[in-house]
Order: C-alpha cells, then structure tokens, then sequence
C-alpha cells in the first residue's frame, strides 16, 4: 500500500491498510493508522501521530516544528484523531515544552491552507474553513466551526458548537454554544440552527437563550450574571460548562451585541 516512489522512512510505524501515494515524505518517528490516506505530495514529520480512516491531502505538512523562538528541539508530537481529513496545504505544527502536543480530535475537517499552530487543543468534529489561522495554545470544543479567513489569537479558547463568522479577528474567548462574528468580534446569538441539527431539544435550547440573556441583555456585569445564573436557572450539563467556561477564562470572554 505503499508507492514505490513515495519516501518512507523504513522505520515509520505505518498501518499495513494505510495507503501511501507517490511522492509523500514520511520521516522516521511517525505512526499512520489502519485505513488512512496519505496523499501525494504530502509531508508527515517526526512526532505526527495520525489515527485510523484519515485523509492527508497533497501539500498539507503534518508536525513540522513550532514556529516558535522558544523551541529548542525538545521532543513532542502533533496528534491527529481518527477518521480526521487535511486538506491541501494546510499545516498542523508539533508542540513545544509548553503543553508537549498539539492535538486534533476525531472527525474533524481543516480545509485547505488552514494552520494549527503549536500546542493548540480542537475537539472533535471541528471544522476549520480555508485559511483559519490559529496562533499557539489555543483550546477549541468539539463540534465548533471557525469560517473561512478567521484569525485567532494566542491563548484564546473557543467553546463547544460556536460557529464563527468568516474573516473573524477574535482576541477573546468564544463561550459555548453561541455565533460570533462582526468586526470588533461580538455576540451575536445561540447557534440554533447547530444546536437542532445536532439533536438538542427546544427546551434545552430555550435554556442555553435564558442564560445568554443573563450574560448579555440583563444589565448584569460578569460576576453578577453568573452568580444569578447559578443560584436562579435550572441545573443542567450545558449550564454548568458555560458557567465553568466563563469563570475560567483568562482572556474574557467577547463582547454582547450592544456593547460598545
């Protein structure tokens, strides 16, 4: 399954069912499982780990090192989870001391010329449009899709099924469950249409627009909405991780849609 005018570094851990296509570089220290696709004209680097069933288009380059000037040669890894498709030339880096990985979940899509820069964490089934650009150690939930041409700064946390505008500059952290976009970056409302797409009933919804009324429309400050949350709305897993996402934010969290 490999083609003869691939280059394959003999000692390359590569599944038996992988198929690896003419003219793709893979270096010494790589692991490629069952069923995957390396296509033509790709590059696998020391430290990739790529799960089972993905897809490497051609010109996308997979654990070259951080670009990064701290980094110093330290050994770690860029993982990518099974059944994950790269399309071309789009870049996943390898991490540095500060987290030792970058890690990309299962069934995500990064379309073409997107970058994962070092130490960032995606979830599963993520979906990065053409040309997202993510600085280093940033933290996406699962099921969040960041349209095409977004930027993303350092240390910035995107919560679970956000979905973001295209051409989005964001600086700050995106909480859970909701859209973003405009130029400065605000909120813009729940992610409904996502949010009923994947299974979430229209109580549950109606919850999640109760709690971002807290945050955004109800006069409250931060501290103060979440502790209205928390002591007066129904109990339940979405509220928890929004409360939780909230509170532990470094960044802050973006702006509401009438803030100036």
């Amino acid at each position: 399954m490999i083609h003869s005018l691939a280059n394959v570094h003999p000692e390359a851990r590569v599944a038996a069912t992988a198929t690896v296509e003419a003219f793709a570089y893979i270096s010494k220290d790589v692991e490629v499982g069952e069923g995957s696709w390396i296509g033509p004209h790709s590059t696998i680097f020391d430290g990739a780990r790529i799960g089972k069933n993905c897809k490497i288009f051609p010109g996308a380059v997979i654990a070259a090192i951080p670009q990064d000037l701290k980094f110093k040669g330290e050994i770690t890894y860029a993982e990518i989870g099974d059944g994950t498709v790269i399309r071309e030339c789009a870049t996943v880096n390898r991490g540095t001391k500060a987290v030792g990985k970058t890690s990309i979940g299962k069934n995500c899509l990064l379309m073409a010329y997107s970058h994962v820069a070092h130490d960032c964490t995606l979830g599963n089934n993520v979906i990065l449009v053409n040309a997202v650009g993510l600085a280093g150690e940033i933290e996406i939930g699962d099921w969040a899709i960041l349209s095409g041409n977004t930027m993303v700064h350092q240390f910035v946390r995107i919560g679970a099924h956000v979905m973001i505008q295209g051409g989005s500059k964001i600086g700050k952290d995106v909480p859970p469950f909701v859209m973003a976009g405009r130029d400065p970056i605000r909120f813009e409302g729940i992610n409904l249409v996502g949010l009923r797409r994947r299974g979430f009933s229209e109580e549950l919804i109606e919850e999640i627009h109760e709690i971002y009324r807290c945050i955004y429309q109800r006069g409250f400050n931060t501290t103060q909405a979440l502790d209205h949350i928390t002591n007066n709305l129904k109990g339940n897993g979405e509220r928890d991780l929004i409360v939780d996402f909230i509170r532990n934010s470094r960044r802050g969290i973006i702006k509401g849609p009438f803030d100036l």
